[in-house]
């Protein structure tokens, strides 16, 4: 085993292995995997690959707005639509910047070793509202600040534990909230300690009120006029936006999406926008369904071009032969097998674009039974 350990940072090296392409970058069709997206007037920000890119709210060619090989995230317009605050990782760290909604220069707000996550702006558009575990003892929970436009100090909000805030109409005397943040996790009907409930503040009075009791989730508040529209999978397991009447307490139903969630819907002056299935919805808030908003992106796809990848340390399974001659790996969704002394290492799936893992010899030395995705969904399958 000593021995094989040590030919397979070399071997590993040369073996071409191809990186899934999210689209190609001469595809006129359709693109997907589009995420976190806002809105402002007709026009809509979003994130593909990594990078920030915008468009018309109707649909088209979107255009490229950042190309830096780190992450982008988290945009959203200024109340003017003058500007987009985002995260970024320009130096190596996730910080605020602002860029021209136009295109330009990112420039940077907050320089924190931790990270600092884009949420909000404030109503006169002075301020980027961002969320951070800079004040957690433990790390294990945010709360939201605010920096000037124009740089300066962030200040902590008044709200000890805070992940997501959507000001009023009234301003900043009044907001929605919550207190949790289950965003990234892909738990389905989760119910438990962690489920997000959606609240609000009122600062002149001092006083929280839970608005929601469902007990799954209730996320991402947006308060227009007297409604709070929030996402939950209150119904039936999939995550749909809903409205709260502030005036009466009634909660209604406003999408009806029954296969993929409803993820990052954000709010602009007229219509919230979202992401499902990878497609993204754009709604009028006095519209009664949503409308898918087709875009096409053309890049040189980097990140899905041919590359030599060392992969020997990203090994996963692993079963040895009978023979105890080869043992087959399982690397980066691809199988594997290499010779404990003397031979080749061979690439047994070669398979960009499908996942095959879990490899097992079978005692007879005659095949490998393994796991793959092939058709969608993982299935057992075997290789002489």
């Amino acid at each position: 085993m000593y021995r094989y350990r040590l030919l397979l940072p070399l071997l590993f090296a040369l073996l071409l292995v191809s990186r899934v392409a999210a689209a190609s970058s001469t595809s006129p069709e359709e693109a997907r995997r589009l995420r976190m997206p806002d809105i402002h007037g007709d026009r809509v920000v979003f994130v593909y690959a990594g990078d920030l890119w915008t468009g018309n709210r109707s649909g088209g060619e979107a255009t490229r707005l950042t190309t830096f090989a780190g992450m982008e995230r988290f945009p959203k317009f200024s109340p003017d639509g003058r500007w987009i605050a985002f995260t970024g990782s320009y130096d190596g760290n996730p910080d605020v910047y602002v860029i021209p909604s136009q295109g330009g220069e990112p420039r940077r707000l907050t320089f924190h070793p931790g990270s600092d996550q884009v949420v909000e702006w404030s109503p006169d558009g002075k301020e980027v509202y961002f969320r951070s575990t800079r004040l957690s003892p433990t790390r294990r929970y945010n709360r939201v600040f605010h920096v000037p436009l124009e740089g300066g100090w962030p200040e902590p909000f008044p709200l000890p534990i805070c992940e997501r805030v959507s000001f009023s109409p009234q301003g900043t005397s009044l907001v929605a909230y919550t207190e949790l943040n289950r965003e990234f996790r892909t738990w389905k009907r989760y119910k438990g300690g962690t489920a997000e409930d959606i609240w609000t503040f009122d600062f002149p009075a001092g006083r929280s009120r839970r608005i929601t009791t469902w007990e799954g989730t209730d996320r991402f508040p947006m308060w227009h006029g007297d409604v709070i529209t929030f996402s939950s999978d209150r119904e039936d397991g999939v995550l749909n936006l809903y409205d709260y009447d502030t005036r009466t307490g009634t909660i209604t139903r406003r999408t009806h999406f029954t296969e993929f969630d409803v993820k990052w819907p954000s709010q602009g002056p007229n219509a919230v926008v979202f992401e499902n299935g990878g497609w993204l919805y754009v709604m009028d808030w006095t519209a009664t369904e949503p409308t898918r908003v087709p875009f096409t992106l053309h890049t040189d796809a980097v990140a899905a071009r041919p590359a030599l990848t060392n992969v020997s340390n990203l090994i996963g399974a692993a079963s040895v032969s009978p023979s105890a001659k080869r043992v087959v790996f399982e690397a980066r969704g691809e199988l594997f097998t290499v010779p404990a002394e003397k031979g080749d290492v061979r690439s047994l799936t070669a398979t960009p674009g499908v996942y095959e893992r879990f490899p097992a010899w079978s005692p007879d030395g005659k095949w490998i039974a393994y796991f793959s995705d092939a058709t969608g969904e993982y299935k057992l399958t075997l290789r002489a």
